[in-house]
Protein backbone atom coordinates (compact mmCIF):
# COMPACT_ATOMS: atom_id res chain seq x y z
CA UNK A 1 0.00 0.00 0.00
CA UNK A 2 1.06 3.37 -1.21
CA UNK A 3 0.81 6.62 1.16
CA UNK A 4 0.83 10.09 -0.14
CA UNK A 5 0.65 12.90 2.02
CA UNK A 6 -1.87 15.67 1.39
CA UNK A 7 -1.78 18.95 4.37
CA UNK A 8 -1.83 17.11 7.15
CA UNK A 9 -4.12 13.92 6.22
CA UNK A 10 -2.67 10.73 5.34
CA UNK A 11 -4.40 8.15 3.12
CA UNK A 12 -4.20 5.15 1.46
CA UNK A 13 -3.59 4.28 -2.46
CA UNK A 14 -3.64 1.19 -3.75
CA UNK A 15 -1.38 0.20 -6.96
CA UNK A 16 -4.79 -0.93 -8.80
CA UNK A 17 -6.20 2.57 -8.59
CA UNK A 18 -2.89 4.04 -10.16
CA UNK A 19 -2.89 1.63 -13.34
CA UNK A 20 -6.90 2.69 -13.41
CA UNK A 21 -5.62 6.07 -13.90
CA UNK A 22 -3.15 6.02 -16.62
CA UNK A 23 -5.46 3.86 -18.15
CA UNK A 24 -3.95 0.08 -18.18
CA UNK A 25 -4.46 -3.10 -15.84
CA UNK A 26 -1.85 -4.27 -13.85
CA UNK A 27 -1.32 -7.38 -16.01
CA UNK A 28 -0.74 -5.24 -19.09
CA UNK A 29 2.06 -3.61 -17.26
CA UNK A 30 3.66 -6.43 -16.29
CA UNK A 31 3.34 -8.12 -19.75
CA UNK A 32 5.16 -5.11 -21.00
CA UNK A 33 7.85 -5.26 -18.26
CA UNK A 34 8.29 -8.77 -19.28
CA UNK A 35 8.20 -7.71 -22.87
CA UNK A 36 10.76 -5.42 -22.77
CA UNK A 37 13.23 -7.56 -20.48
CA UNK A 38 12.49 -10.43 -23.01
CA UNK A 39 13.56 -8.18 -25.74
CA UNK A 40 16.65 -6.72 -24.08
CA UNK A 41 17.98 -10.73 -23.14
CA UNK A 42 16.79 -11.66 -27.08
CA UNK A 43 19.27 -7.82 -28.27
CA UNK A 44 22.40 -9.27 -26.29
CA UNK A 45 21.87 -12.85 -27.42
CA UNK A 46 22.19 -11.21 -31.19
CA UNK A 47 24.99 -8.97 -30.07
CA UNK A 48 27.10 -12.51 -28.97
CA UNK A 49 26.07 -14.40 -32.18
CA UNK A 50 27.82 -11.40 -33.81
CA UNK A 51 30.56 -11.60 -32.48
CA UNK A 52 31.02 -15.31 -32.92
CA UNK A 53 30.57 -14.57 -36.97
CA UNK A 54 32.81 -12.03 -36.88
CA UNK A 55 35.57 -14.48 -35.34
CA UNK A 56 35.15 -16.57 -38.87
CA UNK A 57 33.81 -13.87 -41.13
CA UNK A 58 35.76 -10.42 -40.18
CA UNK A 59 35.04 -8.87 -43.17
CA UNK A 60 30.90 -9.95 -43.55
CA UNK A 61 28.89 -6.39 -43.82
CA UNK A 62 26.14 -6.01 -41.49
CA UNK A 63 23.42 -6.58 -44.29
CA UNK A 64 25.08 -9.79 -45.11
CA UNK A 65 25.10 -10.92 -41.46
CA UNK A 66 21.10 -9.94 -41.28
CA UNK A 67 20.37 -12.21 -43.64
CA UNK A 68 22.54 -15.11 -42.49
CA UNK A 69 21.02 -14.58 -38.89
CA UNK A 70 17.49 -13.88 -39.47
CA UNK A 71 16.34 -12.53 -36.40
CA UNK A 72 12.24 -12.69 -35.80
CA UNK A 73 11.93 -10.09 -33.97
CA UNK A 74 14.20 -7.45 -35.17
CA UNK A 75 13.97 -5.66 -39.03
CA UNK A 76 17.09 -4.81 -41.17
CA UNK A 77 17.44 -0.84 -40.30
CA UNK A 78 17.12 -2.08 -36.40
CA UNK A 79 19.42 -4.73 -36.80
CA UNK A 80 22.50 -2.23 -38.88
CA UNK A 81 21.31 0.15 -36.14
CA UNK A 82 22.34 -2.43 -33.17
CA UNK A 83 25.29 -2.86 -35.28
CA UNK A 84 26.74 0.73 -35.43
CA UNK A 85 25.64 1.23 -32.13
CA UNK A 86 28.29 -1.59 -31.46
CA UNK A 87 31.02 -0.73 -33.65
CA UNK A 88 30.57 -3.55 -36.37
CA UNK A 89 30.26 -1.95 -39.10
CA UNK A 90 33.80 -2.18 -40.22
CA UNK A 91 36.58 -4.36 -39.91
CA UNK A 92 39.32 -3.59 -36.68
CA UNK A 93 41.92 -5.48 -35.63
CA UNK A 94 41.38 -4.78 -31.92
CA UNK A 95 37.66 -4.54 -31.75
CA UNK A 96 36.51 -1.13 -29.52
CA UNK A 97 32.66 -2.58 -28.73
CA UNK A 98 32.30 -4.32 -25.79
CA UNK A 99 29.49 -7.23 -26.54
CA UNK A 100 27.94 -7.08 -23.13
CA UNK A 101 27.77 -3.45 -22.16
CA UNK A 102 24.55 -2.47 -21.14
CA UNK A 103 22.44 -1.08 -18.79
CA UNK A 104 21.35 -3.49 -15.91
CA UNK A 105 24.71 -6.10 -17.10
CA UNK A 106 26.81 -7.90 -14.08
CA UNK A 107 30.19 -7.91 -14.48
CA UNK A 108 32.07 -10.24 -11.78
CA UNK A 109 35.73 -9.55 -11.55
CA UNK A 110 38.18 -11.96 -13.37
CA UNK A 111 39.29 -14.07 -10.33
CA UNK A 112 41.81 -16.20 -12.72
CA UNK A 113 44.06 -13.28 -12.93
CA UNK A 114 47.32 -14.32 -11.72
CA UNK A 115 45.61 -17.53 -10.13
CA UNK A 116 47.72 -20.64 -9.73
CA UNK A 117 45.74 -23.90 -10.42
CA UNK A 118 47.10 -27.45 -8.84
CA UNK A 119 44.30 -29.42 -8.98
CA UNK A 120 41.07 -29.80 -10.55
CA UNK A 121 37.76 -28.61 -9.71
CA UNK A 122 39.44 -25.35 -8.53
CA UNK A 123 38.28 -23.16 -11.30
CA UNK A 124 35.91 -24.42 -14.32
CA UNK A 125 35.49 -22.18 -17.65
CA UNK A 126 32.63 -21.56 -19.99
CA UNK A 127 32.06 -20.53 -23.77
CA UNK A 128 29.33 -20.68 -26.41
CA UNK A 129 29.90 -21.19 -30.02
CA UNK A 130 27.76 -21.85 -32.84
CA UNK A 131 26.97 -24.22 -35.84
CA UNK A 132 25.98 -23.98 -38.98
CA UNK A 133 23.68 -26.20 -40.76
CA UNK A 134 21.67 -25.54 -44.11
CA UNK A 135 22.06 -21.74 -43.35
CA UNK A 136 20.26 -22.14 -39.78
CA UNK A 137 22.29 -22.05 -36.60
CA UNK A 138 22.75 -23.73 -33.06
CA UNK A 139 24.66 -23.09 -30.39
CA UNK A 140 26.83 -25.21 -28.76
CA UNK A 141 28.28 -24.85 -24.84
CA UNK A 142 31.30 -26.51 -23.44
CA UNK A 143 32.47 -26.19 -19.95
CA UNK A 144 35.99 -27.24 -19.07
CA UNK A 145 38.18 -28.11 -16.04
CA UNK A 146 40.76 -25.27 -16.18
CA UNK A 147 43.24 -27.84 -14.77
CA UNK A 148 42.85 -30.83 -16.62
CA UNK A 149 41.30 -29.36 -19.87
CA UNK A 150 38.52 -32.26 -19.38
CA UNK A 151 35.09 -30.89 -21.05
CA UNK A 152 32.72 -31.75 -17.93
CA UNK A 153 29.76 -29.73 -19.22
CA UNK A 154 28.01 -29.34 -22.88
CA UNK A 155 24.73 -28.60 -24.27
CA UNK A 156 23.54 -28.17 -28.06
CA UNK A 157 20.27 -26.03 -28.56
CA UNK A 158 18.44 -24.46 -31.14
CA UNK A 159 18.58 -21.36 -29.50
CA UNK A 160 20.88 -18.41 -27.54
CA UNK A 161 18.28 -18.27 -24.41
CA UNK A 162 19.83 -19.36 -20.74
CA UNK A 163 17.81 -21.81 -20.05
CA UNK A 164 18.86 -23.35 -23.15
CA UNK A 165 22.85 -23.12 -23.51
CA UNK A 166 24.55 -21.88 -20.07
CA UNK A 167 22.39 -23.33 -17.72
CA UNK A 168 22.04 -26.89 -19.00
CA UNK A 169 25.63 -27.06 -19.22
CA UNK A 170 26.17 -26.00 -16.19
CA UNK A 171 23.50 -28.94 -14.98
CA UNK A 172 25.17 -31.24 -16.55
CA UNK A 173 29.35 -30.37 -15.02
CA UNK A 174 27.45 -30.75 -11.92
CA UNK A 175 26.26 -34.06 -12.37
CA UNK A 176 29.68 -35.03 -13.78
CA UNK A 177 31.16 -34.02 -10.50
CA UNK A 178 28.35 -34.96 -8.16
CA UNK A 179 30.79 -36.91 -5.69
CA UNK A 180 33.60 -34.88 -5.58
CA UNK A 181 32.05 -31.54 -5.81
CA UNK A 182 33.43 -29.03 -3.59
CA UNK A 183 32.26 -25.14 -2.67
CA UNK A 184 34.13 -22.33 -3.47
CA UNK A 185 35.09 -23.68 -7.59
CA UNK A 186 35.65 -20.45 -9.34
CA UNK A 187 32.94 -20.58 -12.67
CA UNK A 188 34.66 -18.06 -15.51
CA UNK A 189 33.59 -17.03 -18.96
CA UNK A 190 33.18 -13.92 -20.65
CA UNK A 191 30.23 -11.48 -20.03
CA UNK A 192 27.47 -13.25 -22.34
CA UNK A 193 24.30 -12.50 -20.98
CA UNK A 194 23.57 -16.32 -20.82
CA UNK A 195 26.09 -16.14 -17.40
CA UNK A 196 24.74 -13.45 -15.51
CA UNK A 197 20.77 -14.29 -15.88
CA UNK A 198 18.68 -14.64 -12.88
CA UNK A 199 18.45 -18.22 -13.42
CA UNK A 200 21.73 -19.23 -13.88
CA UNK A 201 22.67 -16.94 -10.74
CA UNK A 202 20.41 -19.05 -8.68
CA UNK A 203 21.93 -22.31 -9.63
CA UNK A 204 26.09 -20.81 -8.88
CA UNK A 205 24.96 -19.41 -5.82
CA UNK A 206 22.95 -22.98 -5.06
CA UNK A 207 26.06 -24.81 -5.19
CA UNK A 208 28.61 -22.00 -3.84
CA UNK A 209 30.46 -21.08 -7.15
CA UNK A 210 32.50 -17.52 -7.31
CA UNK A 211 31.43 -16.51 -10.46
CA UNK A 212 34.12 -14.73 -12.55
CA UNK A 213 34.43 -13.15 -15.63
CA UNK A 214 36.86 -11.86 -18.27
CA UNK A 215 36.65 -8.58 -20.60
CA UNK A 216 38.53 -9.79 -23.29
CA UNK A 217 38.35 -13.17 -25.41
CA UNK A 218 42.44 -14.03 -24.74
CA UNK A 219 41.07 -14.32 -21.17
CA UNK A 220 39.18 -17.05 -21.56
CA UNK A 221 41.44 -18.82 -23.78
CA UNK A 222 41.17 -22.57 -22.82
CA UNK A 223 37.48 -22.65 -23.52
CA UNK A 224 37.93 -20.84 -27.04
CA UNK A 225 40.76 -23.10 -28.01
CA UNK A 226 38.10 -26.26 -26.81
CA UNK A 227 35.28 -24.69 -29.26
CA UNK A 228 37.42 -24.38 -32.12
CA UNK A 229 39.34 -28.22 -31.39
CA UNK A 230 35.43 -29.90 -31.58
CA UNK A 231 34.41 -27.57 -34.35
CA UNK A 232 37.57 -27.42 -36.71
CA UNK A 233 38.88 -30.94 -35.50
CA UNK A 234 35.97 -33.08 -35.63
CA UNK A 235 32.05 -31.91 -36.38
CA UNK A 236 33.49 -29.80 -40.17
CA UNK A 237 35.18 -33.49 -40.85
CA UNK A 238 31.61 -35.31 -40.45
CA UNK A 239 28.33 -35.28 -42.20
CA UNK A 240 25.94 -33.48 -39.51
CA UNK A 241 22.21 -32.43 -41.63
CA UNK A 242 20.14 -31.51 -38.79
CA UNK A 243 19.76 -30.70 -34.98
CA UNK A 244 19.76 -34.46 -34.38
CA UNK A 245 23.17 -35.40 -35.95
CA UNK A 246 24.35 -32.27 -34.60
CA UNK A 247 23.46 -33.65 -30.95
CA UNK A 248 25.19 -36.54 -31.78
CA UNK A 249 28.42 -35.46 -33.23
CA UNK A 250 29.02 -33.12 -30.10
CA UNK A 251 28.80 -35.94 -27.76
CA UNK A 252 31.00 -38.04 -29.72
CA UNK A 253 33.01 -35.31 -30.14
CA UNK A 254 33.41 -34.63 -26.00
CA UNK A 255 34.24 -38.33 -25.60
CA UNK A 256 36.73 -38.72 -28.30
CA UNK A 257 38.64 -35.14 -27.03
CA UNK A 258 37.97 -36.42 -23.38
CA UNK A 259 39.44 -39.88 -23.47
CA UNK A 260 41.14 -40.46 -26.25
CA UNK A 261 42.86 -37.03 -27.54
CA UNK A 262 46.65 -36.86 -26.07
CA UNK A 263 47.14 -33.20 -24.90
CA UNK A 264 50.93 -31.77 -25.01
CA UNK A 265 49.97 -29.88 -21.87
CA UNK A 266 49.43 -33.07 -20.00
CA UNK A 267 52.33 -34.60 -21.00
CA UNK A 268 50.34 -35.98 -23.57
CA UNK A 269 48.19 -38.15 -21.48
CA UNK A 270 43.73 -37.76 -22.78
CA UNK A 271 42.32 -35.08 -20.03
CA UNK A 272 40.73 -38.25 -18.39
CA UNK A 273 43.59 -40.27 -17.75
CA UNK A 274 45.63 -37.28 -16.34
CA UNK A 275 42.33 -36.87 -13.80
CA UNK A 276 42.62 -40.57 -13.27
CA UNK A 277 46.29 -40.26 -12.13
CA UNK A 278 46.09 -37.33 -10.43
CA UNK A 279 43.36 -38.59 -8.08
CA UNK A 280 45.34 -41.86 -7.80
CA UNK A 281 48.62 -39.83 -6.85
CA UNK A 282 46.69 -37.99 -3.96
CA UNK A 283 45.05 -40.91 -2.71
CA UNK A 284 48.49 -42.51 -2.74
CA UNK A 285 49.75 -39.47 -0.95
CA UNK A 286 47.20 -39.34 2.27
CA UNK A 287 47.39 -42.87 2.30
CA UNK A 288 51.25 -42.91 2.98
CA UNK A 289 50.98 -39.85 5.12
CA UNK A 290 48.37 -41.64 7.54
CA UNK A 291 50.79 -44.54 7.87
CA UNK A 292 53.43 -42.03 8.94
CA UNK A 293 51.04 -40.84 11.53
CA UNK A 294 50.59 -44.05 12.87
CA UNK A 295 54.03 -45.35 12.83
CA UNK A 296 54.79 -42.19 15.27
CA UNK A 297 52.08 -43.04 17.68
CA UNK A 298 53.33 -46.56 17.94
CA UNK A 299 56.73 -45.54 18.58
CA UNK A 300 55.41 -43.07 21.29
Amino acid sequence: MIYFRDNRDRYPFSLNKLYESVGYSKQAIHQYIHRSNRYKEEVLHIIELIRQIRKDHPTMCCRSMYYKINPSFMGRDRFESLCRQYGFTSRQKKPKHKTTDSTGVIRFENLLNDKVLNDIDQAWSSDITYFEIDESFYYITFIIDCYSRRIIGHNVASRLLTKQTSLPALKRAIRTRADNMRPGIIFHSDGGGQYYADEFLELTKAYKFKNSMCKHAYENGKAERVNGVIKNNYLKHWRIENLRDLVKSVDRAVKLYNTDKPHSSLHRMTPVNFENKLINFQAHKKTKSKSKEILALVKC
